[in-house]
């Protein structure tokens, strides 16, 4: 048997200094969460790739010379770092630095718009699902029961709904009986209200089941009964006691969520169910480039470089959220 080393221990008494000086410090769940994920070297590049296209998108539609919607039809289909030479940039060595379309109109610029406009739709489509599934499967796994086992049928029933489907009959009905003239919502078109309308509908359901298998869990707890015993109503209970102890799984789901919004919403915008003209978005560009694909390859490789390099770094961001929130995977 090895001998313990009494040299490495000292005894400290009763002096408080000494004490505090050896003592380990109380460390936060949350602080505790973000030391591990700021150690996770993939995460944090990832995080900063995402904040620096975020940046992007938001400020380079500003800051460039040209606008998206832009026509400069003596420069169709230009190649890369081609200096425009249209009379109202005379003497201003403007340059497309991606080249242009088949109308002339700048891909930089187009494609930095796109990406605000895609990163728009999933964010705020993450956001709607998530409050449609935190409340709905807050009740169902509070409440229990029938109204737990009719409300989980429901959801069997909704998440087993062809959502390609459903995107093309909405789009087709709207087209039909919304008139969107004059509105706010014109500029988006119906493919995009649609799009909404079916993210509401239909993607909230994954949220939901994983909120109340939580609850389920959770509403066990000593503190939950205590809570009752003291007549604390059950929508304080949820927002009190619940749902703080569920923030960590909702992070996480709500963060892998984002980019499987940003490629549902750029496969639609490609197959024509998205972004209408002459709103650009990541899918819709890519859409373009395909037709000219053999004669400039270039227009697809920006478009589809980008979505590419969000939805990796959202889900490596995802995993690193995972890994460092989960206390079963701490190390």
């Amino acid at each position: 048997m090895e001998k313990i080393d009494k040299s490495r221990f000292a005894w400290v008494g009763s002096d408080p200094e000494k004490r505090e000086g050896i003592s380990r410090p109380s460390v936060t769940y949350w602080k505790d969460a973000m030391g591990r994920l700021m150690k996770n070297k993939v995460a944090m590049v990832c995080l900063v790739i995402i904040v620096l296209i975020i940046l992007s998108c938001v400020i380079v539609p500003f800051v460039t010379p040209f606008e998206s919607r832009e026509q400069h039809l003596g420069e169709a289909n230009k190649g890369m770092f081609t200096v425009c030479t249209d009379s109202r940039y005379e003497g201003q060595n403007a340059v497309h630095i991606f080249g242009t379309d088949n109308l002339g109109r700048d891909l930089f610029v187009r494609a930095f718009e796109g990406g605000r406009v895609s990163l728009m739709i999933a964010f705020s489509a993450v956001f709607v699902n998530l409050i449609i599934g935190m409340i709905y499967g807050s009740i169902s796994g509070y409440v229990g029961g029938r109204t737990d086992l009719i409300m989980m049928r429901i959801v069997d029933i909704i998440y087993s709904l062809p959502d390609m489907l459903v995107i093309i009959l909405i789009s087709v009905v709207l087209d039909q009986v919304l008139d969107l003239t004059g509105s706010p919502l014109a500029k988006l078109g119906t493919n995009m209200v649609s799009i909404f309308i079916v993210f509401g509908l239909l993607y909230w359901v994954g949220m939901a089941r994983l909120i109340r298998g939580q609850i389920l869990s959770i509403k066990q707890n000593e503190y939950i009964l205590a809570a009752r015993a003291i007549g604390a109503k059950p929508g304080r209970i949820i927002k009190r006691h619940i749902l703080p102890n569920c923030l960590s799984v909702i992070i996480i789901s709500a963060a892998l969520q984002v980019p499987s919004a940003i490629f549902t919403e750029s496969y639609l915008s490609f197959l024509g169910l998205g972004v209408r003209a002459p709103m650009p978005s990541l899918g819709s560009l890519a859409n373009a480039a395909r037709e000219g694909l053999q004669s400039y390859p270039y227009k697809l490789v920006f478009p589809a470089l980008t979505i590419c390099l969000i939805v990796l770094s959202l889900n490596l961001l995802g995993d690193g959220l995972r890994d460092a929130f989960d206390p079963k995977l701490k190390r």
